[in-house]
Formats: structure tokens, sequence, C-alpha cells
């Protein structure tokens, strides 16, 4: 199978758990809170930190698994753990300043063109 091929099936495989967990979490809390997303986020952070430790430091992950497991599953899973793991490295790496800018464009101006995208649709 080649790369393509891994990051389908991970990424099948990870939307069928964020569908399932997401409707697990709202079926036992209710929805007046998005417990399913804020569970997703976390699970998934929790599975790049634990996949990043393995590939990086433990033994090496083969690309393709590594293809499979964090690009499919967790990307289709949550881009959030993408973010969490971006944001990481670059204070891992000493740019403490890329990563404020990071943390602060992803969050307060997704929010700003959110709304802004909002307006635009009500607009049209």
């Amino acid at each position: 199978m080649d790369k393509w091929g891994y990051l389908i099936v991970g990424g099948i495989a990870g939307t069928l758990a964020r569908y399932a967990l997401t409707g697990a979490m709202h079926q036992k809390m209710g929805m007046a809170f998005p417990y399913g997303t804020m569970a997703v986020n976390l699970l998934g952070c929790f599975l790049v930190g634990f996949l990043d430790v393995f590939a990086e430091r433990k033994f090496s992950l083969v690309p393709q698994m590594r293809i499979l497991f964090v690009a499919g599953f967790c990307g289709a899973f949550t881009t959030f753990s993408a973010f969490i793991l971006e944001s990481y490295t670059l204070v891992r790496e000493g740019e403490m300043l890329r990563a404020f800018v990071n943390v602060f464009g992803s969050v307060a101006l997704g929010l700003i063109v959110f709304r802004l995208g909002l307006l635009l649709g009500e607009m049209l």
C-alpha cells in the first residue's frame, strides 16, 4: 500500500472514532456543553504526544505508520492535536514568539475570521 492508502485508512478510522466518541459523550453528558468535541480534542492531544515520543525517542516509526496514525487517524480525529504538537515543537525549539503567534493567531484570529465568515454568509 502506498502513502495515500495509509492516509485514507487512518483518516477513515479517525473520522469514525470522532463521530462515535462525540455521539457517546453527547448521549452521556447532554448537549449543554460541547463535551464530545472537548473529549476528542484532549484525547487527540494525548495520542499525538504519545505517538511523538514513540516516533522520535523510543523507536522510530516507519514513515507508513506515522502517516497512518499521526496524519491519517489523528488528523481526521482532530486537527487540534496537530495545532498543539506544532505549538509545543516551537516552544521546545526555543521559538517562544512564534509559538505565541501560532496560538494567538489560531484562536483569536480564528474567532475573528469566523465572525467575518458569518457576516459574509448573512449578506449573501
